[in-house]
């Protein structure tokens, strides 16, 4: 049975059940309601807008907190990319069907899944709105608008052909994944972990790449001069081209990508061009509901991720974040702080615990390029001392297995960024092999509840042969050591 037309205007709201609605969906209970008029209003709990990480984490933290709630989320995709995994397509998997979140653990949890265009937030009548004409009424919203890729206004020659940018949609990365079979000579512009990554998996297809960055070495932002001139050495050795220390002009073409101009006037021959230049929030929506944002466009919210609005939560990139150690606001955007908020704001929805609280991003970073990985964990050495920290620095350079004999065997550095007063980890850094990840992890859970180096030097811990360093020489105590006698003054 279908409404879009068969009744006058003054008709009045129906509850139906097993019937159809105009926007072409089946209601199935009494919560939801078809009103002749052509609009469909569903109501629920809990509203989850955004079907990536955040939002699907959000409505899976809050289901099992909240077993006896209602959640409907709302995702603008019918499938949702595996963030992180997105550079990965190009070389390591066979394309974008590799790389795609599952959508059974929402619906086994009992989650409500519509797909759809979030167009507008009546706050006052507790609603959104889709594009399609659906309303969705709740008592409680999360928004997980995610991010878009950020292109400068002064770049000239963006809007050229063949120029991309890395949107975290299917069908958009469909597109430029077949396209790249025409191109030869790529430059990335941006020489972050995205970049990074994208110009290795390039590397790996045959393709030409070169990575511009202004900053004076890649991943600059992550990573101290050091670690960073060792990091950009083993990309270049695996043959991407690397210019640092230098902008971009403009883009050179008539209709199409011809080539790239840099700041000093060196010109790059290309016949693509890959904008990895950072992203910016997708607030549009929730500015226009009167939802405030801080100083760098962000929508603000407090510990437990509620906006100004009670009702409302945000996380994820659109979410406000402040540093962990300086408690200056950050424009980081990580799937896994996202999903670290994510889990606090599910937790909070109906009742606020002091112990689930957001208390700042650790920056928590992790990469790997062949079967080197890199890891960064809070506060850089540069950026402490800028921030006027006395500290000291704790490092060693040890491997990863033991004895060093063993096949496969990675040197494992380890630095560590250290209050001088209180001994407390304000950061650190890690170059490894596949150990490096969870490495990083253990400093950002370090940092996170404020361990001192005599509580790492007191620490116990397990050790293998195969798969961890020597009870000896374990690579986080012997760099705590390090920054003990500085402290010290030994």
């Amino acid at each position: 049975m279908n409404f879009a037309g068969g009744f006058g205007k003054s008709f009045k709201t129906y509850l139906l059940i097993g019937m159809r609605c105009p926007a072409g969906r089946t209601v199935s209970n009494l919560s939801k309601e078809c009103n002749v008029t052509g609009d469909f209003m569903r109501k629920t709990d809990v509203l989850v807008v955004g079907g990536g990480p955040a939002g699907s984490l959000a409505a899976m933290t809050g289901k099992a907190s909240y077993p006896d709630k209602e959640f409907v989320l709302v995702s603008d995709e019918s499938q949702a990319m595996v963030p992180c995994g997105i550079p990965y397509i190009f070389g390591t998997l066979n394309g974008v069907e590799e790389n795609m979140m599952p959508r059974d653990p929402l619906t086994k949890a009992g989650i409500d899944v519509i797909i759809g265009e979030l167009v507008s937030i009546d706050r006052e009548g507790k609603s959104c709105e889709l594009a399609d004409g659906t309303k969705v009424a709740f008592d409680r919203l999360v928004l997980a608008l995610g991010s878009v890729p950020s292109v400068p206004k002064w770049l000239k020659g963006a809007a050229l052909d063949n120029v991309h940018v890395i949107k975290k949609a299917k069908e958009h990365l469909e597109t430029l994944f077949k396209s790249l079979d025409d191109f030869k000579k790529i430059v990335v512009i941006g020489g972050g972990f995205i970049g990074v990554e994208i110009s290795d998996e390039l590397n790996k297809m045959g393709k030409d790449v070169t990575i511009v960055e202004i900053l004076p070495q890649i991943l600059g932002m992550a990573f101290d001069e050091d670690l960073a001139t060792e990091i950009e050495k083993i990309v270049a050795e695996r043959g991407v081209k690397v210019r640092t220390g230098v902008g971009v002009k403009q883009i050179l073409g008539s209709d199409k990508v011809e080539g790239v101009l840099l700041q000093n006037d060196e010109r790059l021959d290309a016949d693509a061009v890959i904008l990895t230049m950072g992203y910016r929030p997708n607030v549009g929506i929730a500015e226009r509901s009167g939802l405030p944002l801080n100083e760098i466009g962000f929508i603000r919210v407090d510990e437990y991720l509620r906006t100004d609005d009670p009702n409302i939560f945000a996380v994820g990139d659109c979410a406000e974040k402040r540093d962990f150690s300086t408690r200056k606001v950050s424009g980081l955007m990580l799937a896994s702080t996202a999903s670290t908020e994510a889990r606090i704001a599910g937790m909070n929805l109906y009742g606020l615990s002091v112990v689930k609280a957001f208390k700042g991003t650790i920056a928590i970073f992790s990469t790997a390029i062949g079967d080197s990985g890199f890891g960064s964990a809070g506060l850089t050495e540069s950026v402490a001392r800028r921030e006027g920290f006395e500290i000291v620095t704790g490092i060693f350079d040890g491997v990863d297995k033991h004895p060093n004999t063993l096949p496969e065997v990675h040197r494992q550095l380890i630095k560590l960024v250290v209050a001088r007063d209180s001994g407390a980890v304000l950061g650190g850094e890690v170059l490894s092999g596949p150990s490096t990840g969870e490495l990083v992890n253990l400093i950002g859970f370090m940092i996170q509840n404020r361990m001192t180096v005599d509580m790492i030097l007191s620490s116990q811990i397990g050790t293998h042969p195969l798969l961890t360093a020597p009870p000896t020489a374990y690579p986080l105590i012997k760099a705590a050591e390090n920054a003990a006698r500085k402290i010290r003054g030994a």
